[in-house]
C-alpha cells in the first residue's frame, strides 16, 4: 500500500507527526515520498533519512528545550534564535543533501526576496529546513544561496503539491496541524529561554503584549490559509489530530502528542485504505491530474 506524505506546520504540535507514521508502518502503508513544511518539514527529513518513527520520538525526547532557543548576536532579526536548533539538526542529520536521503523529500519554505514559495529537492537538507522553520519575529530568515528564506507555512501550511509532484501516480495523504477557522481555538505561548521569574517580568512588557497580538492575528490566517490551501490542493486523504490546545512554542508532553497523532490516524484507515484500493488506482489513471 503506496502513499505520498505532506507533513504540515504547526510548531509543538508536530510531535503528532511521529505518531501518524507509527500507525502507517504499523498498517503496512508504505510512504513513497514525503514533503514538510516548518516542523513538518524536520519530521520529514528524519524519516527520509532513515529514522524509525521510534527514533524520532527518542530524539524529539532528548532535547533540552531550555537551550534550544538561545540565541548569538549574529543570528539575526528574530525574537529567539537559532543556533541551538542548528546545532540539534547538524547532530542528528549532519551535513546529508537531499540525493543522500532513502525516500525522496522535498522541503518548503518562502523567499523574502522573490516573495515566492521554494520547494527544496536538493542541496543542504539542514539549510533547507533553517528556512522553513523561520517564524517571521520569532526566528530570523535564513540565508541560503541566493534566498532570504522564511517559515514555508507563511504561504503552504501543508504542502500537498509538493509531495504530489514527488510521486505523481501515488494518493496523498495530508497531516494538517491547524484547526479549521471555525474550530477551537488556543492562544499562541512563547516559551522563552530564561528563569521563569524574568519571564514573567517580560510578559509585562507592552512591546510583549503587542508582539502576542501580532502572533494571534498570525494564527488566524495560518488556519485560513491552510483551509484555503487544502481545497485547492484536495489531499486523497486528511488526517488531522487533536492538538488545537497546543500552543505553537508550548511545553508538551512528547508521548501524549504523538499518542494523539496515532489515534488520528488510526481513524482514518478507513480512508487510507480506500486511496490504496484498486478502484481508487483506476480512478488516478483515468485521472492524473486528480481533478474532482
Amino acid at each position: 500500500m503506496d502513499i505520498t506524505l505532506a507533513l504540515g506546520g504547526g510548531g509543538s504540535k508536530g510531535a503528532a507527526h511521529v505518531g501518524v507514521l507509527r500507525v502507517l508502518e504499523r498498517e503496512g502503508f508504505h510512504i513513497r515520498g514525503i514533503a514538510g513544511t516548518s516542523v513538518g518539514s524536520i519530521i520529514a527529513s528524519l524519516y527520509a533519512a532513515g529514522f524509525s518513527p521510534d527514533e524520532i520520538e527518542q530524539s524529539i525526547t532528548s532535547i533540552d528545550f531550555t537551550r534550544l532557543y538561545g540565541r548569538l548576536l549574529s543570528d539575526g532579526p528574530g525574537l529567539l534564535g537559532i543556533t541551538g536548533i542548528q546545532n540539534w539538526l547538524n547532530s542528528v542529520l549532519g551535513g546529508r543533501t537531499f540525493a543522500n536521503l532513502k525516500i525522496p523529500c522535498a522541503v518548503v519554505a518562502v523567499d523574502l526576496v522573490t516573495r515566492r514559495e521554494i520547494t527544496f529537492r536538493d542541496g543542504s537538507v539542514v539549510d533547507s529546513i533553517l528556512g522553513s522553520i523561520a517564524v517571521p519575529g520569532i526566528f530570523p530568515p535564513h540565508n541560503y544561496g541566493e534566498y532570504q528564506l522564511i517559515d514555508g507555512g507563511t504561504l503552504d501550511p501543508v504542502p500537498v503539491q509538493a509531495a504530489r509532484n514527488l510521486t505523481t501516480h501515488l494518493p496523498t495523504v495530508a497531516v494538517a496541524l491547524f484547526s479549521p477557522p471555525e474550530g477551537p481555538y488556543t492562544s499562541w505561548n512563547i516559551s522563552l529561554p530564561v528563569p521563569q521569574v524574568i519571564a514573567e517580568r517580560i510578559t509585562r512588557f507592552r512591546v510583549t503584549q503587542a508582539f502576542r497580538i501580532f502572533l494571534e492575528a498570525v494564527d488566524i490566517g495560518q488556519r485560513s490559509i491552510t483551509a484555503l490551501r487544502l481545497e485547492v490542493d484536495k489531499p486523497e486523504v486528511l488526517i488531522r489530530p487533536d492538538v488545537s490546545n497546543i500552543s505553537f512554542l508550548g511545553e508538551i508532553d512528547v508521548k501524549n502528542v504523538i499518542q494523539r497523532g496515532e489515534v488520528a490516524a488510526e481513524e482514518a484507515l478507513p480512508e487510507l485504505r480506500k486511496a490504496v484500493s484498486w478502484q481508487a488506482r483506476l480512478i488516478r489513471r483515468l485521472n492524473p491530474r486528480g481533478v474532482q
